[in-house]
């Protein structure tokens, strides 16, 4: 994400409020996006399919110029084209009121920036669906809510019959590597990495957990010292929730989303990214679970 300063100069405290901001609403309006139940199919003058491949094809142009205006040589050499074709291209770009010539130099219209930047948009989902399709399998009931696009560039752990536990690893690594830790999921094993350390797991680590009731009923079975004495501690926060989507793991450095078997509670694949809207995003959707989650009581009438 680019930002463009305007005005004066914003320093310290007012710089980072402006940026929260703007992140804020860039995944408000995703959501809502999102969200939203108006479909293509129930708009009244739907785009013809011919039309909106015509714009696919032309993305080349719209993203050069979307980049900078450019003379007609710079965009031949841009885009590798002769001049039989840029002159194709600027009369598709005319026909279209996509672009005007200023100064000797083709720059995009309002319309034209607005080509062009949803045909990078329409790449970029399509591109992060295709490497995000494990996870999407695992989580497809709840998918709505999970924004693809911050995840596009993450990175993909999927097990196979070679390394089944390669999520798991990836996840054990990241824990391993933070003093931070904020999540939930539906399994009934405590985050990898924490189940295999010594007697005190959450040791070095400030954790704040939200599973389901029936989850930590079966951890405190499972763990019940463990439990206790980090609570005790300050280490642990637990809190409960009937109903959670997918795993989700706020780290120090990274955010991760998880996948897991149905049957067997496993993970089946963990995606995690470093971007600000990936962030943003793991932030929002944590803090609106956990206001609607109970804290719990650590088994000897105390709150945790």
């Amino acid at each position: 994400m680019t930002a463009r300063r305007v005005g004066s100069l914003l320093v310290g405290n007012d710089a980072i409020a402006m940026a929260n901001t703007v992140l804020d609403e860039i995944l408000e309006t995703t959501r809502e996006l999102d969200s939203s139940s108006v479909s293509a199919h129930e708009l009244d003058d739907r785009m013809a399919t011919d039309d909106l491949l015509d714009i696919v094809r032309h993305r080349d142009l719209l993203e050069a110029l979307a980049a900078e205006p450019l003379d007609r040589t710079d965009l031949e050499a841009r885009l590798g084209v002769s001049r039989a074709t840029s002159h194709r291209f600027t009369r598709w770009l005319d026909e279209r009121d996509l672009a005007e010539r200023v100064d000797n130099r083709f720059a995009l219209t309002g319309a034209g920036q607005a080509y062009a930047d949803a045909v990078s948009t329409l790449e970029r989902d399509l591109r992060a669906a295709t490497a995000l399709a494990p996870l999407l399998e695992s989580i497809c009931e709840a998918h709505r809510e999970f924004v693809v696009a911050p995840f596009a560039d993450g990175t993909v752990t999927t097990a196979s019959p070679e390394d089944p536990y390669a999520p798991v690893t990836r996840f054990g690594r990241l824990l391993r590597e933070s003093e931070t830790f904020r999540g939930f999921n539906t399994t009934h094993m405590l985050p990898p990495g924490l189940a295999e350390s010594a007697e005190r797991p959450f040791d070095g680590i400030e954790a704040e957990l939200i599973y389901l009731p029936e989850v930590v009923d079966a951890l405190f079975e499972r763990h019940p010292e463990r439990l206790r004495d980090a609570i005790d501690a300050g280490h642990l926060t637990l809190r409960t929730r009937e109903a959670l989507p997918y795993g989700l793991a706020i780290f120090d450095d990274r955010v991760g989303v998880a996948g897991y078997d149905d049957r067997t509670g496993t993970m089946r694949v963990f995606v995690d990214a470093d971007s600000a809207i990936a962030r943003g995003w793991a932030e929002r959707v944590f803090a609106t679970y956990r206001d609607r989650s109970d804290p719990i009581r650590n088994r000897n009438g105390t709150e945790s």
